[in-house]
């Protein structure tokens, strides 16, 4: 098995131990702070596909370094697709001010409240990566399909998991184990493509 050294294209730290559980020794994953990249990586596409994409080229094109990038996007039913690409700055136009947990928090009350006295609860969570390898795009990508509950529960996870309950459990993904969330969660199955990509290519 070939053990490859890929830079992750994120400064999402829940992001970063999520994907290194995931992976375990397969990729050797280098974080942006080790290359001192501090930069606002760009992410103005209108596609998690391009997002992904802009994100991943920012890094080779400034380092010249293998690497992968993703973008994840809540979408629910009953509200023609939204947040999708926006969700991770779904309030941002109320609360342009806010970070991390507080903004997560401000991202799911929105949600919420648009929900109100909606019985269509479906959602699903999408991720796409997109991997550069000495110049070639490749993209991969991960759907589970849930619901939308009226009130968060669990401290585990980030983002919207703590309303988010996929379909065959009883527990949001806030809730469940971080081992469980990584064999089933959108970004799992996305990350299980690119591990079984890598692991199928001469590629470092």
């Amino acid at each position: 098995m070939i053990k490859s050294r890929l830079v992750f294209a994120t400064n999402n730290k829940h992001k970063i131990n999520e994907i290194k559980l995931a992976v375990g020794d397969t990729i050797d994953i280098v974080t942006l702070s080790e290359l001192n990249c501090f930069s606002d990586i760009p992410e103005s596409n209108p596609t998690l596909e391009g997002n992904a994409i802009q994100k991943a080229r920012f890094i080779y094109d400034n380092f010249k370094m293998n690497c992968f990038a993703d973008d994840t996007g809540l979408e629910v039913e009953a509200l023609d697709g939204r947040p999708g690409v926006y969700s991770a700055r779904y309030s941002e136009d109320e609360f342009p001010s806010l970070v991390g947990e507080e903004r997560s928090k401000a991202n799911i009350n929105k949600i919420l409240s648009e929900l109100l006295n909606t019985k269509n609860r479906k959602a699903r969570f999408r991720t796409v990566i997109a991997l550069i390898i000495k110049g070639e795009e490749i993209l991969f990508d991960g759907t589970i399909h849930g619901t939308i509950i009226d009130n968060p529960t669990g401290s585990n996870g980030f983002g919207y998991d703590p309303v988010f309950i996929p379909n065959g459990y009883q527990n949001t993904f806030a809730e469940l184990n971080i081992a469980i969330k990584n064999t089933i969660s959108h970004r799992a199955i996305a990350i299980k493509k690119l591990v079984k990509y890598l692991n199928s290519k001469d590629i470092i």
